[in-house]
This record gives C-alpha cells, sequence and structure tokens, in this order.
C-alpha cells in the first residue's frame, strides 16, 4: 500500500495543463503515492449546480492531502445564466469552491512564499524573500452577506450604531451588505503561524498589516491579539505597517519584507502584489493548511483562452508540489524540487512566453525533472 493517498483536483482551463506539468516532476521523485482524480469546477456547475460535489468532499475525507489546479469563478448573475436549462431557477446559487473547501477542512493558514529566484528576468529586484501567512476562513470571504438587505436586520444595525444612520433613507433593495467577521483565536492562529516561520527559518521581523485606524473593531482585534502573540517571541521583531503603506513600502523597499501576517482580504491582495515583484502569478504558490489536512494550489487563475495549450508557466504548480512535499516531512525530496527550479530558471535555455520564450508547460516540467 502506498504511503500516501493524495487526490488532485485538476479544475478548470489551465488547471489539467499545470496538473500535468507537477505529476512529470512527482513522477520523477518517485513519491510513494496513489494519485485520485477528483471533480470540481465549472462545467460541474453547469451540469449539476455544485461546481464542489459532494462525491468531491467524500473523496478528499480518505485522503492525506490534495494538489489543486486552477479555478474559474464569476459573479452569480453570470453564473446562473450558465447553468444547463433544466436547473436554471431552481434556486442554486454559485459560491466559490476553493473558498468552500478552505471553509469545510479548516485550512485556516494560507501560506504564500514569494521568492526571486536568481536568472528570472521578471523579477522586480533580486533577493527579494517574501512570505505571506493570510488567514484563510473569516473576514469578508466567510461569505455573511445579504442583498437586498433584509428590513429587519436594517433595522437592528439602526438602534445598535449610529454610523448607520446615514442609510436609513436608502431603500433596502438598493443596499448591499458584506460582514467582515474576525475572531480572537483565527487571528492568533495565525500570527503564530507566521511567527513559527520566522522562527524555523530565521527571519528577523513579522510584519502585520492592517487597517485599525479607520477599521477600529476587526484591524484593531487582529492587531491586539497579534501583539499578545508577540510576547512569546522576543527574539523576533513586531512590526505593524497598514494596508495602503505597505503596498507602497513593498513596491520602494521590498527587501525590508520578510514574513508578513494578515486577514483574508488583505492577503489575497498582498501576496499578488508580492507575486509581481518576483515574476508574476507564474511563479506563486500557496498552501490551505489546517490541523489535519492541507491543499496545495498555485495562486493564478484558469486563463480558459490558454486551455489545452500547453503554454502557461508551469512554475508555480510545480512549487506548489514542492509545498506539498514539505508538509509531508518530505524535506529532502522538498529541497530537490526548489533546487532544480531554480537551475531551470537560472540556465534560461527553458522559458515560457511570460519570461520570453517560447517552451511549452511540458518542456518546461520536463527540464525539472531533468534537472533533478
Amino acid at each position: 500500500m502506498p504511503k500516501y493517498r493524495i487526490a488532485l483536483l485538476p479544475g478548470d482551463g489551465i488547471g489539467n495543463d499545470v496538473m500535468e506539468a507537477a505529476r512529470i516532476v512527482l513522477d520523477r521523485i518517485d513519491l510513494d503515492a496513489e494519485y485520485v482524480d477528483g471533480d470540481i469546477g465549472w462545467e460541474f456547475w453547469k451540469k449539476e449546480g455544485d461546481p464542489l460535489p459532494p462525491r468531491t468532499i467524500r473523496l478528499l475525507k480518505q485522503t492525506r492531502c490534495c494538489l489543486f489546479g486552477a479555478i474559474t469563478s464569476k459573479p452569480k448573475e453570470e453564473a446562473a445564466k450558465e447553468l444547463a436549462p433544466e436547473l436554471q431557477n431552481k434556486a442554486h446559487s454559485y459560491y466559490s469552491p476553493i473558498v468552500r473547501l478552505r471553509q469545510e477542512f479548516n485550512l485556516r493558514t494560507n501560506l504564500r512564499p514569494c521568492k526571486a529566484y536568481s536568472g528570472n528576468p521578471l523579477n522586480y529586484q533580486d533577493d527579494i524573500d517574501i512570505v505571506v501567512f493570510r488567514e484563510n476562513t473569516e473576514c469578508l470571504y466567510a461569505g455573511v452577506e445579504f442583498y437586498p438587505l433584509p428590513k429587519e436586520l436594517k433595522e437592528i444595525l439602526l438602534k445598535l450604531h449610529p454610523a448607520m444612520k446615514r442609510f436609513a433613507p436608502i431603500p433596502e433593495k438598493d443596499t448591499a451588505l458584506s460582514c467582515r467577521i474576525i475572531t480572537k483565536g483565527a487571528s492568533r492562529a495565525i500570527v503564530r503561524d507566521a511567527f513559527e516561520y520566522a522562527k524555523t527559518y530565521d527571519y528577523p521581523h513579522v510584519t502585520v498589516v492592517e487597517k485599525p485606524n479607520v477599521i477600529r473593531e476587526t484591524s484593531g482585534l487582529f492587531i491586539r491579539e497579534a501583539r499578545e502573540v508577540a510576547k512569546d517571541y522576543p527574539s523576533i521583531e513586531l512590526r505593524e505597517v497598514n494596508i495602503d503603506a505597505a503596498c507602497m513600502w513593498l513596491l520602494k523597499n521590498p527587501l525590508d519584507f520578510g514574513v508578513l501576517a494578515t486577514s483574508n482580504l488583505f492577503g489575497d491582495i498582498l501576496s499578488d502584489l508580492c507575486a509581481q515583484l518576483v515574476g508574476g502569478l507564474g511563479f506563486a504558490s500557496s498552501g490551505n493548511i489546517g490541523d489535519r489536512y492541507a491543499v496545495f494550489e498555485p495562486t493564478h487563475g484558469s486563463a480558459p483562452k490558454y486551455a489545452g495549450q500547453h503554454k502557461v508557466n508551469p512554475i508555480a504548480m510545480i512549487l506548489s508540489a514542492k509545498l506539498m512535499l514539505d508538509w509531508l516531512g518530505e524535506k529532502e525530496k522538498a529541497a530537490a524540487v526548489e533546487k532544480a527550479v531554480a537551475k531551470v530558471i537560472n540556465n534560461g535555455k527553458v522559458r515560457t512566453y511570460d519570461m520570453g520564450g517560447s517552451s511549452s508547460t511540458t518542456e518546461v516540467a520536463r527540464a525539472v525533472a531533468e534537472a533533478l
């Protein structure tokens, strides 16, 4: 019996292309694993009214972890129009399957390394090494939203908060409400993960990125909990930066940053910015990590116009597989994969179109496999 049972969810668009690339590399390192394919994505939304069918949840519960490709997401009105005719007007509502996975398995920590590899012509600056720790289950992504705003809720809010008074004349049908939910436990957990990472890999400081001067209650709570956690790590400096300032300073002085910790929406924004500093989303890997399960994925989208062309950069996917190997405890194999990726990038002979080359997705994967 194999040591690991790993779910593969290619998803939509180029998800299939980059998943094939990851398998080429994983097969070369001869990981003792059984890979099982699962259904997720836009086609299942259109045919079944559910982009994450119950059978896929059952499959994941029978595996150690998951490698995920890419997903197509559209606003609910557009999504509803693409349902099969027999599913139209049946109360189906589209909700991001990757967000559902994070919540279903309590994958509370989103880890996004952004590292500049030598020889990459797309690097904003060499020696950038930033890791974003993004809380993965709360904030505006919790899914507590209302449209139109229920009259009963509006009346309660008018009684509870004076700032609601200026919205009183606006009809409920013209008002939408999204709730930013931040809890002490989740805030402490993501900040502690960031400090533990900094401690393990010798980063001198952790930068907490929020906006407590304006979003006083939710960002304020996050910052207060971060300060409490920081007391347990006296050798690591805690820095606090507002989200807008952080974006500016990351562009101006990226080498001043190492480990970042923040809430869900801000983490989503920051990690894309940091990815661009090291070449773009084609180099941006991530791990969605819980206490007992984890899903690893590139942070790019499904890029439907390139689907099946084997044109896109697979390095983000290969580095996501590297993160998976790290999480499984296969440290030597993980280090070997990263070393091979770095060698291919530095060599410069095999490059996809985004790096100015003409190599295919598969050719890059094979080059990495050969470098192993």
